[in-house]
């Protein structure tokens, strides 16, 4: 893995050189745009949008429109200087709970390894943070962006979470969110029993993009046949179809039973 950053964590005096690593890999087959007739690559180009003409890439600056054909341009360095220090630094604030962040709020996480000559520091941060249950709360500047960390102990490596601000989140009193008052208690006793039934610990490495491999499954078969056969799927209940909640409620205890006896 190569680093996409390197800089430091900050909290009081410590500085704890690190080298940043994203820790997901992309999952989606990589598809490219063609003529469907003769299978001629699409290429998207920059373009003025006055003249039509293709600009380079060098050519292209960032901007700001403060007011209606007025525009300030911001360079590389600019961010920087403006940032300051903040470009080189995930400053931790503060600690707080690991369970205490709301999981909504959790958008990309991203590996730290320390840099020669700060593995001592680094071991002590991880440590400190793996017993006591914390986790820092940090600010850092990643892409020309502001953003907001939570940064976590987890088993032998610090983890960066990249999380929303609070501002990025939206409201959900605007929706039309049903009251309970019309289930019956037997409903909803026997969801809990069903929920009880299917309560495991979670093991993220027995879930399998299924979807992905259905997706290159699919791409074999075109290119052998020319086209796709349909897969089955299971009786599935339409959108807006009536239903006697209790009896399909009965029915997956039923089948849920029977996974864990096999």
């Amino acid at each position: 893995m190569r680093p996409i950053w390197e800089g430091a964590i900050s909290f009081g005096l410590i500085l704890i050189p690190v080298k940043l690593y994203k820790a997901t890999d992309e999952r989606k087959p990589d598809f490219h745009l063609v003529r469907e007739d003769d299978l001629c690559p699409v290429k998207y180009i920059r373009v003025c949008k006055f003249t039509g003409e293709e600009i380079p890439y060098d050519k292209i600056a960032k901007s700001y429109q403060y007011s209606k054909g007025d525009y300030v341009i911001f360079h590389d360095e600019d961010f920087k200087k403006a940032f300051k220090k903040r470009t080189e630094n995930i400053e931790i604030f503060s600690f707080t709970g690991v369970d205490e962040i709301d999981s909504k709020y959790y958008e990309q996480p991203y590996y730290l390894e320390p840099a020669k000559g700060a593995v001592k520091v680094y071991t002590l941060l991880r440590e400190a943070l793996k017993r006591t249950g914390k986790a820092g709360v940090a600010k850092y500047v990643l892409h020309n962006l502001e953003h907001l960390g939570i940064l976590k102990a987890e088993k032998d490596v610090l983890i960066l979470n990249q999380i929303r601000y609070d501002s990025e989140i939206r409201n959900a009193a605007d929706l039309k969110i049903p009251s309970a008052e019309n289930l019956a208690q037997k409903e909803i006793d026997t969801a809990i029993m069903l929920i009880d039934q299917l309560t495991s610990p979670f093991k993220p490495e027995d879930f399998k993009d299924s979807y992905a491999d259905d997706i290159k499954k699919a791409i074999e078969e075109k290119k052998k046949t020319g086209k796709i056969i349909s897969g089955q799927t299971d009786e599935a209940q339409k959108p807006g179809e009536v239903i006697d909640l209790l009896e399909k409620l009965k029915l997956s205890l039923e089948k849920a039973g029977k996974k864990h006896v096999s």
